[in-house]
């Protein structure tokens, strides 16, 4: 077994639009943004035309509950048919140097493709891909109904690896300009400007795949993160940022086929950009919780689930709130509650997960699950959880961020993370639709 085949990582055939192809009206963002905001679809739809473009070969989710969904994926499935009849499409064997602007910084990734059966998304998985959060099965259907049949896969999922040292790239960054061009253009709806290299000689293909093997070497994973159970036999080498259910999905219809097909079947592998977790334009931010419909027996279930595992501090402003809980000094994990007239610091001396939404969230399920009436919604942005947290009847928690070096770490030690535990960018930074892979 080669090095690549250990770790779960395929060199892929990737197939970009010929240079006759208008590249700012092919490439299109990420399928599940904007579902609430259907006039920019409308303007994606308006620029693309007639014309070559990833918008006509996928379902935004705006669409999901319009009755006709099913009509729209068969003309998805049938335009790239169209794309690959008339030779708009064209094969390079490689991976490909991303090279994005995100904000003000560039975000530098990498597009290979994965092993699915090197992933598995379900709780407590001790793959080298796993999940970040946890997957909700209902979500996987509609999805598995756009992918199943479809002659092509188009990424847009982020999987991320933990790269302190910034070995992985380091060799690639430094030839980037004798390396031959993939794209470079402007993304449309001011979402930035991206550039692709790619990377076909061998020497430096198999260099990436050495460098990203060594991040689970056992002096490598113990520097990270210390003397962990089951290190060397079930490691995390990939965790996925972003695009958790879709490539869910991929594994799934790979399920599906499996049993029928050769152990090398284009179904197997899953397209993805891979990124550096170290990487300075990533951001994670904290979502934090609202409560809706709470009663006065609230605080008396909160302090009770915890029992003597819980302190609960007064705070005379948000400001001093949030100062509180992020205050790297104090023991245990921290998280701030609001009410109508009233700030506190929750402290939990003794906590049974490793991040402080991990702790807060299974109590808040329960709490959910014994009284339906309550309904809970998942918030950015600071003045938005405390205006809404201090009206009558809700009750507001905010979170403190994860940190990046506590990030692999906590997916090691207690699976998939809280749904909505964090936010990685803003919905115009989401990947674009732009590179192509057959799967059938």
């Amino acid at each position: 077994m080669t090095t690549a085949e250990k770790i779960g990582i395929h060199i892929p055939e990737i197939l970009l639009p010929g240079k006759d192809v208008d590249l700012n009206k092919w490439a299109v963002i990420a399928c599940d943004q904007f579902t609430s905001e259907p006039e920019y679809w409308d303007r994606v739809e308006k620029l693309a035309g007639d014309c070559p473009s990833t918008y006509h070969m996928i379902l935004p989710e705006a669409w999901l509950n319009r009755p006709e969904k099913d009509d729209r994926i068969d003309y998805a499935q049938s335009k790239m048919q169209e794309y690959l009849d008339n030779n708009i499409l064209e094969p390079h064997k490689g991976f490909i140097l991303v090279e994005r602007t995100v904000g003000d910084e560039i975000q530098t990734g990498l597009l290979v493709a994965l092993d699915l059966d090197k992933y598995d998304y379900h709780k407590g998985s001790k793959s080298l891909v796993r999940a970040t959060e946890g997957t909700i099965l209902d979500r996987l259907p509609p999805r598995m109904q756009v992918r199943r049949g479809a002659q092509l896969e188009l990424p847009h999922i982020l999987v991320l690896y933990d790269d302190p040292k910034m070995r992985v790239l380091t060799p690639v960054l430094e030839q980037r300009q004798a390396l031959p061009m993939a794209y470079d253009f402007d993304l449309m709806e001011g979402s930035g400007h991206i550039t692709g290299h790619f990377i076909e000689d061998e020497d430096l293909l198999n260099g990436i795949i050495q460098n990203i093997a060594d991040l689970i070497s056992s002096e490598s994973y113990r520097e990270k993160y210390g003397e962990i159970k089951d290190a060397d036999e079930a490691p995390l080498l990939f965790a996925v940022g972003d695009g958790n259910h879709s490539l869910a999905t991929a594994k799934a219809i790979w399920e599906e086929l499996k049993p029928t097909v050769c152990p090398d079947h284009p179904a197997r592998f899953a397209l993805v950009e891979l990124v550096n977790l170290h990487d300075p334009s990533l951001k994670f931010e904290p979502i934090h919780r609202v409560l809706f419909n709470v009663g006065e027996e609230f605080r008396h279930a909160l302090l009770a689930y915890f029992e003597a595992n819980i302190l609960e501090f007064p705070a005379n402003t948000f400001e001093d709130m949030k100062g509180a809980v992020l205050d790297e000094t104090r023991s245990g994990q921290s998280v701030g509650m609001i009410t109508q007239d009233m700030h506190y610091i929750l402290q939990f001396s003794v906590p049974d997960h490793n991040l402080p939404v991990g702790t807060l969230q299974e109590f808040l399920d329960h709490y959910i699950q014994d009284h339906p009436e309550v309904e809970i919604d998942y918030v950015h942005g600071d003045d938005v959880l405390d205006k809404l947290a201090s009206e009558p009847g809700n009750i507001g928690f905010y979170l403190p961020p994860i940190t990046k070096d506590n990030f692999f770490k906590s997916v090691i030690l207690d699976g998939s993370l809280p749904r909505k535990t964090f936010s990685m960018g803003h919905a115009r930074d989401k990947r674009f639709y732009l590179e192509a892979r057959r799967i059938l």
